[in-house]
């Protein structure tokens, strides 16, 4: 793979930073080295000693005197070495991607940790697009990914998609406008990427299935990268899970983001990297003069409650997670079917958290949303904030099930379907 083609000017121009070396340089030697270098703070005179942490299926996180004063130090930029060991193992294990064994200049596999996948994406776009790139995309998608990539000036070229997922036909008929010289010449009209969301999308619960992921081929040929953006991969209510882009990676053209936000917190902000070495190092570039790293403190809370289950135990409260969540689909599910009928249409998700409902006799749902429903004291988010152009009507709504009870659902939706009958 020639990474050089995909990398912007601004990237490409990054350099170390020497304080951040300095600072994991420190980090890995011994306690008999005397560093004047630094310009860490001393721990001693943090107010933070101690803190124990209880946990839902295990034994407490302690962090003791001596690991609390590293949770309040800087750290490396690439995520604390026993995290990154973790994951990176668990990447190999989980998805065994081809790449795990080639060297770093063939795409070897890399893993950075991020401050939610978010920061990821957004540093993955910068890195990757100039103005007027072409890049491909399955809307409706996730409103943060376009409100990251509209500044930017890139064109977004809509991929049809259905419940489903991307539809192979039509990407393949949206490429054919590209020759097979402008291939041969790597012309800058290429799609730099194309951007997915897998599993469980938001908001529209779709997921690919591992047949129409065969369009890694059309990667290939068209020597694109692919983002697979898969934040709700643990949210899978059915087994086996689908095979990712990153199993089935043999260019080294797959970039991941993965997430604890909707497994361990949201709000602790951990999120992952994967993919070819010579782009993760770009991005640690980018972290080490914006973020620097994310919180040390976070990092080794999950990191010690990683270490304690182990893949095996992670795996199991991924399970009662996902159990929990399925029961809350049901219910939404039920509730949709009781009082929905008739009036709007919906596929059931096969992972996520939510239900993408068409209304009926509808053609724009924001005025209906966003002053009636108030009104009728029920709220979900009209579909235009998915459109890559905002300002284009949508029929759909996006219904959360992962806070709301049963019963709220219900009569959410019995306040939906009054609300619908005098539209």
């Amino acid at each position: 793979m020639n990474y050089s083609r995909f990398i912007t000017t601004v990237s490409a121009a990054r350099k170390e930073s020497p304080i951040r070396l300095l600072t994991e340089l420190m980090q890995r030697s011994p306690p008999s080295l005397i560093s004047l270098a630094g310009g860490a703070p001393n721990p001693n005179v943090f107010p933070f000693k101690k803190a124990t942490v209880a946990i839902g299926h295990g034994n407490a996180v302690e962090i003791g005197e001596d690991l609390m004063k590293r949770a309040l130090q800087y750290s490396a930029s690439a995520g604390i070495p026993e995290l990154l060991s973790w994951l990176k193992n668990f990447q190999r294990n989980l998805h065994n991607p081809p790449t795990a064994n080639y060297s770093p200049e063939q795409g070897q596999m890399e893993v950075c940790v991020t401050t939610g996948s978010q920061e990821g994406l957004c540093k993955v776009f910068e890195m990757l697009i100039n103005p007027g790139d072409n890049i491909l995309l399955d809307a409706p998608t996730y409103a943060g990914t376009l409100a990251a990539l509209r500044p930017l000036g890139c064109n977004i070229i809509n991929v049809p998609s259905d419940q489903h997922g991307i539809i192979p036909n039509a990407l393949k008929e949206l490429l054919s406008s590209w020759s097979p010289e402008d291939i041969k010449s790597c012309s800058h009209s290429l799609p730099k990427f194309l951007y997915t969301i897998p599993n469980g999308c938001n908001p529209t619960g779709n997921s690919l299935t591992a047949e129409r992921k065969k369009i890694y081929q059309l990667a290939r040929k068209y020597d694109f990268l692919i983002i697979e953006d898969d934040p709700y991969y643990f949210l899978q209510f059915e087994k086996p899970w689908a095979p990712t882009f990153l199993s089935m990676d043999l260019d080294g053209r797959v970039i991941r983001t993965d997430s604890f936000s909707k497994i361990l917190s949201s709000g602790l902000r951990i999120g992952f990297l994967t993919g070819p070495k010579p782009l993760i190092d770009r991005v640690i570039l980018h972290i080490q003069v914006s973020t620097m790293h994310t919180s040390t403190f976070t990092q080794i809370m999950i990191s010690q409650l990683l270490q304690q289950w182990g893949e095996k135990g992670f795996l199991e409260h991924i399970d009662r997670v996902v159990e929990f969540y399925k029961t809350q689909r049901d219910a939404m599910l039920v509730a949709a079917d009781k009082w929905l009928k008739g009036l709007a249409e919906w596929y059931p998700p096969a992972a996520g958290m939510f239900l993408w409902i068409k209304i009926k006799g509808v053609s724009d749902t924001e005025q209906l949303i966003m002053e009636k429903a108030l009104q009728k004291e029920v709220l979900l988010v009209p579909g235009r904030a998915f459109n890559i152009n905002s300002s284009e009507p949508s029929s759909y709504v996006r219904a959360s099930f992962s806070l709301s009870s049963p019963a709220q659902m219900d009569l959410a939706f019995r306040r939906l379907a009054d609300l619908i009958k005098e539209a």
